[in-house]
């Protein structure tokens, strides 16, 4: 599915974002805060957009994907980034080979979210943080109801316009919906083993940013 949209995917979804989407990276990059030697692992890469943001001197960024559509893609235009071909549930890197690892809007798509973090907490080195953003849940319940309505009502008409593969976009309201709140997922990533986790709800929580560290060797 993905690599059809590989080349219209980013344009795409900042209309469908109305912007949004430009905002949510910038804070995602905060976050992560990347320093010279560090290395970076971005997940659920896609084309780079999410992974050039780290980009900056003496930090090394690892782009990872599931869709060769989407790291063809990537290479052509980001040819300073690594991209690598990755299943986020047996990520082929070495244990403790990374000082952040993120992924946005990806883990969302993953089959088995507990075998994928448990993934990532290993290729991470002690101390190191994890940076989740994905869709969420808007705290208040009317606002919901008005996001659920442009979700399954409006966004595929939308998407139809913007992109020559809308059917890509139609599952999008069912996986946000079947996809847990921002305090279950603190739950489910503190049960994989990660520290300190908290997260930041973006755009009234239409968006949440989940952090979280491996605990340091004793």
């Amino acid at each position: 599915m993905f690599d059809g949209v590989a080349k219209n995917y980013d344009k795409a979804n900042d209309l469908l974002s109305f912007g949004s989407a430009r905002i949510w990276r910038k804070k995602v990059a905060k976050l992560v805060n990347s320093q010279p030697g560090q290395t970076i692992l971005d997940l659920a890469a896609g084309t780079g957009s999410s992974s050039i943001v780290f980009l900056r001197e003496g930090v090394k960024v690892v782009a990872a994907d599931f869709s060769n559509g989407m790291l063809e893609e990537g290479r052509r235009r980001h040819p300073e980034l690594e991209f690598v071909f990755a299943d986020a549930s047996a990520l082929p890197f070495a244990d403790t080979e990374f000082d952040t690892v993120t992924i946005s809007f990806g883990i969302r798509n993953v089959e088995k979210t507990e075998v994928a973090l448990s993934e990532m907490l290993r290729v991470l080195k002690p101390g190191g943080k994890l940076v989740i953003c994905e869709f969420s849940r808007i705290p208040n319940n009317f606002l919901h109801g008005l996001y659920r309505f442009y979700l399954r009502n409006i966004l595929p008409t939308l998407s139809g316009l913007v992109s020559k593969t809308p059917e890509a976009y139609s599952y999008l309201a069912e996986s946000i919906d079947a996809w847990p709140s921002q305090q279950e997922l603190v739950k489910i990533i503190e049960s994989a083993g990660f520290e300190s986790v908290r997260y930041l709800n973006q755009t009234l929580g239409i968006v949440a940013i989940h952090t979280g560290f491996k605990p340091k060797a004793v």
